[in-house]
């Protein structure tokens, strides 16, 4: 007789099929903890699609965070931080300009221990959403900092970066169909909906970014803002020091630490020196979701009750409150690896006189290349003369916006990035040439040619440039006054390209 007839082999292989599909199931839902080293979902055809993920994850971390709510009013103030620069030489003690009684301090810190204890213990039920191994980009955009996402997607691309995108927008009333269903797919990049997930009016602002990083479906992530945009291959950090060691990597604020004294009481830390380093700035950043789960998850604590308590106690009316500490100090909190760029970030612009910077945009450094340096116990921070500075990777063109439908061009602004002090069409970024030479390569004129390209092909689609016309024709008289050709006074880089 034969064994291994027609109808013998169908249900063999029947059963394999099934056997391969209850193993995966058991993959996916075998118990884990949500610690440094949590196992995720795995990467397979029988995937959990990522919404499920999302809410799943949603509906268990939403009341975690709620039954650890502050129960004491808002912190009070005796006044808010100055714009102080950082200097490594400092020897003042923080400012402390925040007021709290001992009962709501009592109180804070319970709470926050607590909501420490449950993250770490919470097991299966709090599963995160990633899918093991895979490495992406992710940002926030919406309304008029969409244009400007697309610019920068095409300079992420133009560096020859082949991560993938994901772009988290607040509301279905930022979603603009033939952007996130058109032109972000073909630049590998697509569009989520944080309320969808999360609910409506939940989140604002500052607190989308750590959420949008939780949500995401990669597990080491290139944070950029709407308006930063990378010199080279960002993956080449994921695979590099100071991140393969450490799972996060921040970049520095201009101003010194305005931490308040009582965060350190609350979360149970000791308080270290005002010239311990920088205050962070979140424009960019790298963290790995493997490491450094529960130092997110404390960081979206903070952010989720940042507007009532957390973020005056990190920044204490200091420049840019918001969520800038959050990261750097959630790590610290759960006692997480981090590496903080010593090397200090630079404002780029143009004179406006003498010593008179008008600037537009923060530039960056390599990471690598600080960490070669501090590893050797070379700080450029405390004696320049010690080493070359490091190449710039990044730029932050924060102020304003580089949007051709949002005054860019013109008197807008205060410091009219696009004019010559004589009012004629120039360059925003020529100044300090010590730090712009450091991009290698003409960074701003790759820069304008992608705003005109992203003008002059998608004139007609952004919602926030509905009833702008001429912004095409705007675009290109600026480009050819400015880089058409050859300027006596164009600035000079490491190396062309």
């Amino acid at each position: 007789m034969d064994m291994f007839g027609p109808a013998r082999i169908k249900s063999l292989l029947l059963a394999g099929l099934a056997v391969i599909l209850v193993c995966t199931v058991y993959l996916y839902w075998t118990p884990t903890t949500a610690s440094s080293t949590v196992s995720v979902v795995p990467s397979t055809a029988f995937e959990v699609p990522l919404p499920e993920r999302q809410k799943d994850f949603w509906k268990i971390f939403r009341p975690i965070i709620e039954r650890h709510k502050p129960s004491g009013p808002a912190p009070g103030k005796k006044g808010d931080a100055g714009s102080v620069h950082f200097n490594p030489a400092d020897a003042r003690p923080l400012p402390d300009l925040t007021t709290m009684s001992e009962a709501d301090q009592k109180a804070m810190t319970e709470a926050h221990a607590n909501f420490v204890e449950e993250v770490k213990k919470a097991g299966t039920s709090l599963k995160p959403v990633h899918t093991p191994g895979k490495r992406g980009v992710v940002s926030t955009a919406g309304a008029q900092y969409l244009p400007v996402f697309v610019s920068s997607l095409r300079m992420l691309r133009r560096a020859g970066s082949t991560l993938p995108v994901e772009v988290y927008m607040k509301d279905t009333g930022e979603y603009e169909k033939r952007v996130c269903n058109d032109i972000l797919p073909a630049l590998d990049a697509r569009c989520l909906v944080l309320g969808d997930v999360v609910g409506k009016n939940i989140l604002e602002h500052y607190q989308l970014k750590v959420f949008a990083l939780l949500f995401s479906s990669f597990e080491d992530i290139v944070w950029m803002d709407a308006d930063c945009f990378p010199l080279g291959k960002p993956e080449e950090l994921l695979d590099s020091e100071p991140f393969t060691s450490s799972g996060l990597v921040t970049w520095p604020d201009f101003w010194a630490s305005s931490v308040s004294p009582l965060y350190y009481k609350i979360s149970r830390q000791e308080q270290p020196p005002m010239a311990a380093r920088q205050s962070s700035e979140a424009g960019v950043f790298l963290v790995s979701k493997k490491t450094h789960l529960v130092s997110l998850l404390l960081a979206a604590y903070y952010n989720f009750y940042g507007p009532s308590h957390y973020f005056r106690l990190l920044t204490q009316g200091g420049p840019g409150e918001g969520d800038k500490e959050t990261f750097l100090q959630a790590a610290m909190a759960v006692g997480a690896p981090f590496y903080a760029v010593s090397e200090k970030v630079q404002a780029i612009g143009h004179w406006v006189g003498p010593d008179k910077l008008s600037g537009s945009a923060m530039a960056q450094s390599d990471p690598r290349e600080d960490y070669a340096l501090t590893s050797k116990d070379k700080w450029r921070v405390k004696d320049a003369s010690v080493a070359p500075a490091p190449h710039i990777l990044f730029i932050h063109a924060n102020y304003p916006k580089f949007n051709p439908g949002d005054n860019v061009f013109g008197l807008g602004w205060e410091t009219t990035p696009t004019l010559k002090q004589d009012g004629s069409d120039g360059r925003a970024w020529t100044a300090p040439e010590e730090t712009i030479r450091r991009f290698g390569y003409d960074a701003e004129k790759a820069y304008w040619e992608e705003i005109k390209s992203v003008t002059c092909h998608h004139e007609t689609v952004f919602k926030s440039w509905a009833n702008k016309d001429g912004l095409c024709r705007k675009v290109e008289s600026y480009w050819g006054n400015v880089f058409a050709h050859p300027h006596k006074d164009d600035p000079k880089f490491t190396q062309d390209h």
